[in-house]
């Protein structure tokens, strides 16, 4: 047993007077501190990370995508007008999915930026407002479908009472249902073996995890944790990370393992990016920060 956990286990016998176990080791490095990239946005959100570790992301109110680049740190516009994106998400061919709510649609924006819209209903009736989405490893797409009044909406009024989640076939079509009997699901993110799904039901304190089926519908969903999410990332050790007031990170297992304060009354969403996959990058309200960790994220991928 070596000094750090020596010292670790007194403090705990003494503390609790049960013993001593072994803390796992911390996943944020050593003397690491949250810092702040940029404050000039309105609302952000929908982080996505490239291979390389450029993260794009949105400003909602502002109408547009930019992207943080991970050997500079600069941030530059992407796309303007974005469809007034939300959620992004990268595909399996290098595409970057949009949860582009203005009208109701999902896009999916070519490397050239051509926009082809893959969905804006669902049985004939307008989407609710696609929010977030995760791609499995066979190109099926989950999304989030919750009703936050826009602003910029003429209508006033759900089309489509249930607030779900759906899936878009990999050789794309009409939406399936996937998931229902959730109050409004915002927050999605699988594991990369495909066999399971995280679904937060932020309205609603719970996340739940679903297994995936052969076919790619969704079964047996377990209530993993008593606390919802806007957004949600994964990293190398399947540990996941919850947004809202601040950042609370899970085990697989559901075993609370850490908060992160954000000086923010809302954290939107997170990933990780950087050149070494290890940097927290998360966007809360007209703010982006970054945090180093001793954890790489689960999806990052050298160029």
């Amino acid at each position: 047993m070596n000094q750090t956990i020596r010292i670790t286990c007194q403090i705990v016998l003494i503390a609790s007077l049960l013993g001593c176990t072994e803390e796992p080791p911390g996943l944020i490095a050593e003397g690491a501190q949250l810092e702040l990239v940029s404050d000039q946005f309105e609302f952000t959100e929908g982080p996505a990370t490239a291979p390389g570790g450029d993260v794009y992301f949105t400003d909602q109110p502002n109408n547009r995508i930019h992207r943080w680049n991970a050997a500079t740190g600069e941030i530059t516009v992407y796309m303007e007008p974005a469809g007034r994106a939300n959620g992004l998400y990268w595909d399996n061919q290098g595409n970057l999915l949009a949860a582009a709510d203005e009208k109701f649609e999902l896009w999916r924006i070519h490397p050239d930026r051509e926009v082809e819209v893959l969905t804006d209903s669902y049985q004939g009736a307008h989407l609710n407002g696609p929010n977030d989405m995760w791609v499995h490893p066979d190109g099926t797409i989950y999304f989030t479908d919750p009703y936050y009044q826009r602003p910029y909406w003429e209508r006033q009024e759900k089309e489509i009472e249930a607030e779900q989640v759906y899936r878009i076939p990999p050789s794309g079509g009409a939406p399936l249902l996937a998931a229902t009997g959730l109050v409004q699901p915002n927050g999605i993110i699988g594991t990369p073996d495909g066999k399971n799904l995280y679904v937060a039901d932020i309205g609603n304190s719970m996340t739940y995890r679903y297994d995936i089926l052969d076919d790619r519908t969704l079964e047996n969903p377990t209530l993993l944790i008593t606390q919802g999410s806007d957004g949600m990332t994964l990293d190398e050790q399947g540990n996941l990370y919850l947004t809202g007031r601040g950042v609370d990170v899970y085990s697989p297992q559901g075993k609370h393992l850490l908060h992160i304060d954000v000086p923010e009354s809302w954290t939107a969403n997170i990933t990780f990016g950087g050149t070494e996959g290890k940097t927290l990058f998360i966007t809360a309200m007209d703010s982006v920060y970054t945090l180093e960790m001793n954890v790489a994220g689960m999806y990052w991928q050298p160029n």
